[in-house]
């Protein structure tokens, strides 16, 4: 009895867990919505932002697709629409011609900057508090 009233405890929290991760993400979408983003959109703007400058101002598709949570081909139609708006651009790696780099251009790093307080204050109202029910 015990070990089915501990696993009903995990569940539960694992929904809670699952139910702050949708609110937030869908409070995310609104925010970034007027601006032609989407919350995975930020993501992958936000990492390469963060990640690129110590590589060199790019990172590889494979290297975003571990921290973006979404799967490898999700992940090309996504910086495919990125680079049709001209917020990054993609080169095939010299060294291996299989890996593909995405880089920031200004566009996208002017965008970048302009979203993030207001994706950070999703977060904060989201999350910044203790727990919500």
């Amino acid at each position: 009895m015990a070990a089915k009233t501990a696993g009903a405890g995990l569940e539960e929290r694992w929904r809670d867990i699952l139910s702050v991760h949708a609110r937030t993400m869908c409070e995310i979408d609104r925010a970034l919505h007027p601006h032609g983003l989407g919350a995975s959109d930020f993501e992958v703007l936000d990492v390469l932002a963060a990640e690129a400058p110590l590589r060199g101002d790019q990172c590889r598709v494979q290297d975003l697709v571990g921290r973006v949570h979404l799967s490898q081909s999700a992940l090309s139609r996504l910086i495919g629409r990125l680079e049709r708006d001209g917020l990054v651009e993609r080169a095939v790696c010299v060294e291996d011609r299989r890996g593909v780099y995405v880089t920031l251009t200004q566009k996208g790093r002017d965008l970048h900057s302009e979203v993030l307080p207001l994706q950070r204050a999703v977060l904060e109202r989201m999350l910044g508090g203790a727990s919500r029910a």
